[in-house]
This record gives C-alpha cells, structure tokens and sequence, in this order.
C-alpha cells in the first residue's frame, strides 16, 4: 500500500503547546459527522488504507505534533489490525482508537516532546497550536461516529447528509419524530460529553 506513510517527507519539528484545550466549533462538529456518516463500511483491510490513511495521519499529528512520529504510529496500527482483522467487528472504530491509544502512549513514554520550548516557537517548521489541536479534535469526532452502531450513524447521515426533517427520518427508519429529535439530540450531546471527556472543548448544538 503505498502512501504517505511509505515516501520520504521532512519531519515536523517538535511542535510548542500548552495544555489548553482544543476547540471545535459546533459547525465542524457537524460538517465532519454528515463526512463519516455517509462512508460505507470497509470490505477490507485496503478499503479502510484508502478511506482514512491521511485522516488517520492528521489524527495522530494532532496529538504528538511531529509528523515523522504519526507516520509510524499510523503505520503499526494498519499492522497490528492486518494481524486480527477477522477478529475485529468494527475495523474503522478500531483503526481510529487504536492510533489515539498508540499516540497518547507515545507521549506518555516520551514526556520531553511535549515541553515548553520557547526557542523553537516562531519557527516556521511548527504546525500551529490551533491547527494541531483541531486536528486532534476532528480525529476524535470521527473516532467516535465511528464506533457508534450503525442505526444511530444513519440518523445523523440522514439529518446531516441528506438535510431530512424529522418526520422524513421517522418514514425512513421507522421511527416517531419525537423519538428521531430525541435521539439525535442525545446522540450529538453524547459527541460533545465524549469530547469534553477527551479534553476537547467545543459545542455540538
């Protein structure tokens, strides 16, 4: 599978950041669920490579700010699902925790590639601290449609793909339009309660 994974590029240098939450704009949140909600599962292991290689990658960025680094936890996460793929019942929920697991490991056991480093932060080799930590908060959004069941990625498919009213839902799924408004509002309220949980910050109303 050839990718970015496998061709040389210039390392990101260690980028500076602070603790400070990462923000995602009720507008995004839903922009990135109506983009996964539409996505069919993967056949295989190369139709998942295909689907969320660079966004997997962006993910991983996010969190250890340094791309060489996210190109080889990306890449041992691809590896370690090739290994167990019949085992797995959700491949793409999988993918996504697996490298979040693998990036916060990283910083875990390398504690020195997230301090303060004021002489490198001007640099103009440093992925912004915005950007980083958006990067980190869509990867999250889409780690958690992802393992969503697939009835509850439907309605927000429906709602936010194909812009239905609630009772159009109700006809499609079966359900009342009183049960579809409350579900998606519950649904997108457990997005944000996760988020915040993940330490990100943002609205999903």
């Amino acid at each position: 599978m050839e990718s970015c994974l496998s061709r040389h590029q210039a390392p990101l240098a260690p980028l500076i950041f602070d603790k400070a939450p990462a923000r995602l704009p009720a507008a995004t949140l839903h922009v990135v669920a109506r983009a996964e909600g539409m996505k069919p599962d993967p056949r295989n292991l190369a139709e998942l490579f295909e689907s969320e290689e660079s966004a997997l990658l962006h993910f991983a960025i996010g969190i250890v700010r340094r791309r060489t680094v996210a190109e080889e936890l990306v890449q041992e996460a691809f590896l370690r699902l090739h290994r167990i793929w019949g085992q797995v019942d959700n491949p793409r929920g999988w993918i996504y925790r697996s490298v979040r697991n693998l990036a916060l490991n990283h910083l875990r056991d390398q504690p020195h590639e997230t301090q303060l480093d004021e002489e490198r932060a001007g640099q103009d080799d440093s992925l912004p601290r915005d950007l980083a930590g958006r990067s980190e908060a869509i990867g999250t959004v889409r780690m958690l449609l992802a393992e969503m069941p697939v009835e509850d990625r439907n309605l927000i498919r429906l709602k936010y793909l194909e812009n239905l009213k609630y009772q159009e839902i109700g006809r499609r799924t079966g359900l009342s339009a009183g049960n579809v408004g409350f579900r998606l509002h519950h649904l997108l309220k457990g997005l944000q309660v996760a988020l915040q949980r993940a330490g990100i910050e943002g609205s999903a109303g």
